[in-house]
Formats: C-alpha cells, structure tokens, sequence
C-alpha cells in the first residue's frame, strides 16, 4: 500500500495520534508466578534480594510491549527495601514503586481509571483476582501473569532463533541477491 497516504482532516491539520494501548503489569505477581524470575531472587543478597528478578521482568515487559504498548509495570511498598524508591522509565518501560502503607492494586487502579477517562484500552497483567475484579470491563483485558510469562519465552526462542539464523547467512553480495538477479549473474559469469 505504498503511496498511500490518510486523509487530513479540512485546513490540513494533522489527525491527532491514538495512544498505544496502556499495558500494566502487576510486579510482585508476575515475579513470584515464575521460575523464570524466582530462580534469579537471592534470600541471602543484603541489599535487595528482588533486584535481578525486576530487571529481567523490565527487559521481558519492555521486549513484549515494543510498538503496541506503552508499558508500565507497578511494585508493591511491601516489596521494597527502600521506601524512597524513585518511580523511572527503564527500556521504554514505566516503573513505579506505590508508596509506602499504599498496595500496588490501589495504584493499578488509578492507572486503569485514568485511562478509562480518555478512554482508552487498557491491558492489565495479574493473577491476583481481586484486582482482576476491579479493572475488568470495557476497556480493559485481563491477562493471567503465566500467560503473559509463556508469551515472553516464546518471543525469547522466537528473537533468538532470528538471531542465530543471521549470524550464519553469508554476506556476499551473491548471498543477497534476489534468485532471478542472481540466476542472470550466474549466467554471465559462465556458472549456469
């Protein structure tokens, strides 16, 4: 469809951008549904025993959102060492830490109010049910924290697969030529 271009509305304003769908990602939840981040909390760490487990949940979050969400992901105060950690954007990833006496659901339900607002869609991840509760209804999916876990790994074997595919393609310039190019080189060169 190249060439195509979208209407402008009268005077040649530009239409205003529909914001990318909000994903909100229960933290703690999703940490403690999966091996693939419990194995990476460390008891015996003096700082922050959950501070690998976070990082990879934040590279994962920011990994599945690409393009389609605008991702923020919500720590629960009971989880944190320090009560003032700084809420930041990591990865295109929106992290927030609900502040000390308030639960990650009260802020997981401001998030999804707000947006209800404007409106707009809205995707929370949780296995908690009563925050499944609360958020649920138009606009807002609800997804299990295992599903989105399963989505992460499978997007993981599917990026690695591409990954280890280009760095075995040859890249001569025979290699990139498309078969009917490449056909009609062979043939001038002699080799067909």
């Amino acid at each position: 469809m190249s060439g195509c271009v979208a209407p402008r509305p009268q005077g040649g304003a530009q239409m205003p951008r529909q914001p990318h769908e909000l994903l909100v990602v229960d933290g703690y939840n999703v940490i403690h549904e999966s091996p693939r981040y419990t194995v990476l909390m460390d008891e015996t760490d003096p700082g922050d025993p959950f501070e690998r487990s976070r990082e990879r949940l934040v590279a994962d979050v920011a990994t599945y959102a690409q393009g389609r969400y605008e991702a923020t992901i919500v720590f629960d105060a009971a989880g944190n060492v320090s009560p003032d950690r700084p809420n930041l954007s990591r990865a295109g990833v929106r992290i927030i830490f609900s502040q000390a006496g308030e639960s990650a659901d009260t802020v997981i339900e401001r998030l999804v109010t707000s947006a209800r607002l404007v409106p707009r869609a809205v995707t929370v991840v949780t296995s908690d049910n009563t925050i499944r509760a609360t958020v649920g209804g138009v606009p807002v999916t609800r997804v299990s924290s295992d599903v989105l876990v399963t989505d992460v790994k499978q997007l993981s074997h599917e990026m690695e697969r591409e990954r280890v595919e280009r760095t075995h393609q040859h890249l001569t310039l025979e290699d990139r030529l498309d078969p009917a190019t490449r056909a009609r080189l062979d043939r001038m060169l002699g080799r067909s």
